[in-house]
């Protein structure tokens, strides 16, 4: 007994069903968490050794080199980079997304301790630790002060606020920048210390020893307890000043305040930090791996509320930049798609069907295939993001394709006088098959997305699984609620209304039209010229598809993903190598003028200006300034628009490198520019050459590639100090000594810490501004030699050269590398970029340089082979599934023939919407694979069940194809029209679901209009001496009913 039966006969166990289905999908798809985008960030392990005194040179070839050969040979290791700077190393180990986090850093831990021996012994010990890349804050939070200077403001958001985000549920830690932090700063007098016979050893000697808090044990008597506590911590600036750092030759006691000027001051005055031109702390909230972005989102929305009530009427907090916008609107964008979706099929069922009745039993399909498939995403621990909702707004006109099928067949039947108890279950067992074929090819379709490696696989994983599950799912409703509640609701037959017979009489028509036109083509008496010709086309069409690169058809550009409108506009100003803070700072208020003119038209919210990266103190030389935008549907300009003309505004402002950027998709926020390419080799001075050449020419032919630089710039004013050891050691002077000396005089070294009213803050050397401002000063310090204490000068040690060279040393998977990057004008397409450039390194560039990609090139790269490869697979894995269900080889290549033809009009489609080639798009020319073999499979699978009844050959085919066209129009126009919200998508990430909402829908209309006429063709052409599926069946049935054995022989 078929399942549709048992459906028919026990209806109140296929509505259990899928009532079961659809309350535990609900139930699971409540427990699912929601972020952006699936979790793709690979497991990273950092490796980070800091050696003292050593410049980067000695870093990167005795210390980096050291490890990353240990390291390299690490299974599952994808990318090995460094960066070697003066005095620090820093490893990035990146592996393969399916590598276990921690077993990869015991693994790195493991191989570090083998060669740790090997490192100089003056350096730390290697640190080995987990990088966490989802780490960064989904929003920054400004405070600002017309009453406060930077220090109290900070303190006061340190105390006050910091604590108050990071309890929020959800959130793993707080960021704050662009604040300046109080600490206790002792400015060191070189003279005064020179006077009295100390040096800097001896005062941080003095500061350690005497800035403790010891335990002293406890007083008891016979009634009561206390414990002693000896108080010899320094907690004020007159503390530290009153403290004895030793004596002077003459023996007098030398306190602190002597030798130094001590005052409670900024920790790092090298930084800018404003919003809307005024000072101001930004705090980054950072949620945890897993949690929900936008319930974090709304839960530090209103403590930042709760907060605002408690500020003191001098302090204002305003949200900066909030991430979470762009993945609140884009969901928000998807459901209203997903709802516009629905209506549409709905309208073309109707349309097709004429009655509510019918009309009402697919729709049930909807709701119950898309609820249940979230029981697979629980299971698979998926989450709702833009992707798997992606996914539902296709699946919706998918799931209802089985359903329009078996409830045609059964209306077809009872229309022609079978009694609708009967017509169910005979019209839903004949065409089960065709049903399950359709399923089971769409599903095969998604098991290669699946089974993709790198970050695409694991971004389109959960697209492709949740549409295979509800496609699934689709198929089980199908064959059980769908007959059953046809055989109740056309119990008394099927009455139409004037509506519905209007659209009868018109697709009677449609249908006398379609099979006249297929007789005329087809012949009766065979296949004609006009055949074999459809069938040469096809044939064609297959060749230049797998062959000839179909992209170039139409001359669409390729790129790893449309370029989306993030409602954020960056901006990296950079000054030339050696630039002070305030040379760069009056450059920044310039391009700061500019983007306010964007504030002030509507466009921008307000302007922040951090230097260094956003979050993190770097060189004070560069500068980031943010633009975060109004919504979209507050602003007529896109953020490319405003890109464009702040570019163009601030062209004409010289001695500094504006580059204006678009953060990249696909949730890619820190990937850099989208155009980086790698050279490798074996010295630095070479590969600067070659680079020099490379950027030489591109900048005169290409104007498309903007602000292309390197990540080595050699021309970074230097004073190289070199140390005479012999004349060192000769004096008893220790290398230690001078290194230490230097660091604390000349650069500022953190040395203890002291505690002010609960919290704790640094203590920090440095000599007085006016004692570090010339190379001379330099010599002019002193260290004591331990062999007769006497103060030596550093200038009878050490000699200083003015020189330029590069600030860091970058390797990339082992090799010294270079790293050429750029943004790239409006239009320009990622892959169009690449090779063009690819094309100049193999004309400029010699055999030997090693070209690499990182970035979002990287990922384009590994996507753009990985897809064909996918498409491959789901073509050869449909072909072998479609084998299998028609027992025959020769069938599935007349059903997969009309996937060049899908595929055409994707392209089509594509161009006409000036999109591109992109992971999108591609997904969607994967979908079509299944889209377009599900009409085949309806034809091929009828046209054999009537050749088994013993219709004759050619009218079996024109037979098939026009019973079937109702259904085939049915399923493909709520196929494509289901696809049209998304092709007209706009807000939050339409440009994504423009590209593939326009693969779509013009392959899918493409395949269903030569569908019709290509299948029955093809078929009539080559399918003439195939045998029906169930041919073997059949005959061992006939010979085991006509073989006759003898009782006595079957006892035996």
């Amino acid at each position: 007994m078929k399942i549709s039966e048992i459906s028919i006969r026990r209806p109140v166990f296929a509505t259990v069903i899928s009532l079961m289905l659809l309350i535990l999908g609900l139930m699971a798809a409540l427990r699912l968490p929601i972020r952006e985008l699936p979790d793709v960030n690979r497991p990273v392990v950092g490796v980070s050794v800091f050696y003292r005194g050593a410049n980067a040179a000695v870093i990167e070839s005795r210390v980096t080199q050291v490890l990353e050969d240990e390291i390299s040979g690490i299974e599952g290791v994808e990318k090995l980079t460094s960066s070697s700077l003066d005095q620090f190393s820093r490893i990035n180990v990146e592996f393969s997304l399916d590598r276990d986090l921690d077993a990869a850093a015991n693994d790195v831990r493991e191989r570090v301790s083998r060669v740790s021996a090997r490192l100089p012994e003056e350096a730390d010990a290697p640190q080995v630790t987990k990088v966490d890349d989802a780490a960064e804050p989904i929003m920054y939070i400004n405070f600002s002060s017309v009453g406060r200077n930077a220090l109290e403001l900070t303190e006061y958001v340190d105390r006050y606020v910091v604590d108050r985000l990071a309890a929020v549920p959800g959130v793993a830690s707080i960021r704050a920048s662009g604040g300046r932090r109080y600490a206790m700063r002792v400015w060191l007098d070189r003279e005064a210390l020179a006077a009295r016979q100390l040096t800097v050893t001896d005062i941080e000697t003095a500061l350690r020893r005497e800035n403790v808090e010891l335990p002293a044990g406890r007083v008891e008597s016979t009634e009561r307890e206390f414990t002693l506590r000896t108080r010899t911590s320094l907690d004020t600036e007159e503390d530290f000043r009153m403290l004895v750092v030793g004596r002077s030759p003459d023996g007098y006691l030398v306190r602190l305040g002597d030798v130094a000027d001590v005052r409670l001051a900024a920790e790092d005055e090298r930084s800018l930090g404003r919003a809307n031109e005024l000072p101001g702390v930004s705090v980054g909230v950072i949620p945890t791996s897993k949690a929900n972005v936008l319930e974090v989102s709304d839960a530090a929305k209103k403590q930042l509320e709760a907060i605002k009530e408690t500020l003191p009427e001098d302090i204002s907090a305003d949200l900066n930049i909030d991430f979470s916008v762009f993945i609140s609107e884009s969901m928000k964008k998807v459901v209203t798609v997903m709802l516009e979706t629905l209506l549409i099929v709905l309208v073309v069922i109707f349309a097709f069907l004429g009655t509510l009745r019918a009309t009402l039993i697919p729709t049930v399909t909807i709701p119950v295939s898309i609820l249940a498939a979230a029981l697979v995403m629980t299971a698979l621990g998926y989450s709702i993001n833009t992707l798997t909702l992606l996914g539902a707004v296709l699946a919706i006109g998918l799931v209802v394709d089985d359903a329009i099928v078996v409830l045609e067949n059964i209306a077809r039947r009872i229309e022609a006088g079978e009694p609708p108890l009967l017509g169910a279950v005979r019209g839903s067992q004949e065409i089960s098959f065709a049903v399950i074929a359709t399923t089971l090819v769409l599903m095969a379709v998604f098991v290669p997305v699946s089974y993709m490696s790198g970050t695409l696989g694991r971004l389109f994983g959960e697209f492709g699984v949740t549409v295979a599950a509800a496609v699934g799912f689709s198929a089980v409703v199908a064959l059980t609620l769908t007959p059953m509640m046809a055989s109740k609701l056309f119990a008394g037959g099927i009455h139409r209304g004037r509506f519905a017979q209007a659209v009868d009489r018109r697709f009677q028509i449609l249908t006398e039209l379609y099979e006249a036109s297929l007789r005329r083509v087809m012949g009766t008496s065979g296949p004609r010229k006009v055949v074999i010709a459809a069938a040469a086309l096809t044939t064609l069409v297959i060749a230049l598809t797998v062959f000839g690169k179909p992209v170039s058809w139409f001359k669409l550009p390729q790129e790893f993903a449309p370029l989306e409108d993030r409602a954020m506009m960056p901006v990296m100003v950079s000054a030339p190598e050696g630039s002070s803070l305030a040379h760069l700072d009056r450059y920044v208020r310039q391009v700061e003028t500019v983007m306010m003119d964007e504030v002030r038209a509507g466009n921008g919210r307000r302007v922040i200006v951090r230097s260094g990266s956003f979050g993190a103190q770097g060189d004070v030389n560069n500068a980031t300034l943010f633009l975060p935008m109004t919504l979209w549907d507050q602003r007529e300009d896109s953020s490319q628009q405003v890109a464009q003309r702040v570019r163009a505004r601030t062209a004409g402002i010289t001695g500094v490198r504006i580059l204006v950027m678009t953060p990249p998709s696909l949730g890619m926020r820190g990937g850099g520019r989208p155009l980086q390419v790698v050279l490798g080799g074996g010295d630095y001075g070479e590969l600067a050459a070659w680079r020099d050449k490379v950027i030489e020419r591109i900048q005169r032919e290409n104007p498309r590639i903007l602000g292309l630089d390197s990540d080595y710039q050699e021309r970074k004013p230097q004073l190289q100090v070199r140390i005479d050891r012999n004349r060192a050691a000769d004096l008893g002077v220790s290398l230690q000594d001078v290194g230490r000396t230097l660091e604390s005089m000349l650069g500022s070294r953190v040395v203890t810490n002291f505690l002010r009213a609960g919290e704790e803050y640094n203590v920090i050397l440095q000599a007085r501004e006016e004692d570090r401002a010339t190379v001379d000063d330099l010599g002019n310090l002193y260290v004591r030699s331990s062999r007769s204490g006497e103060m030596v000068p550093l200038a009878a040690l050490v000699t200083v050269e003015e020189s330029a060279g590069p600030s860091s040393l970058r390797r990339f998977d082992r090799l010294r590398a270079i790293t050429l990057s750029a943004n790239l004008a409006p239009g320009y397409a990622l892959g169009d970029a690449l090779d063009y450039v690819e094309q100049v390194i193999r004309e400029e560039i010699p055999s030997g340089v090693q070209v690499s990609f990182d970035g979002e090139s990287r990922e384009f790269k590994q996507a753009g082979g990985g897809i064909w490869i996918t498409f491959a697979f789901a073509l050869l894995i449909v072909y072998l599934v479609l084998a299998a269900q028609f027992e025959s080889f020769v069938h599935p290549l007349i059903i997969l023939a009309t996937v060049p033809l899908a595929i055409t009009g994707a392209l089509f489609g594509l161009w006409l919407f000036n999109s591109s080639i992109n992971v999108f798009s591609q997904i969607g020319g994967i979908m079509l694979v299944g889209i377009a073999c599900k009409n085949g499979i309806l034809i091929v699978e009828f046209a054999n069940q009537l050749r088994d009844r013993g219709i004759e050959f050619v009218e079996a085919v024109i037979e098939a194809a026009s019973i079937r066209l109702r259904p085939v129009l049915m399923t493909s126009l709520c196929t494509a029209f289901g696809a049209v919200p998304l092709m007209t998508a706009s807000g939050a990430g339409a440009e994504s679901r423009q590209s593939i909402g326009a693969a779509v829908f013009f392959g899918t209309v493409l395949s269903l209009a030569l569908t019709l006429y290509v299948v029955p063709a093809l078929y009539a052409l080559i399918a003439r001496n195939t045998k029906s599926p169930h041919h073997v069946s059949d005959l061992l049935d006939r010979l085991s009913s006509a073989s006759t054995v003898p009782a006595d022989r079957q006892s035996t």
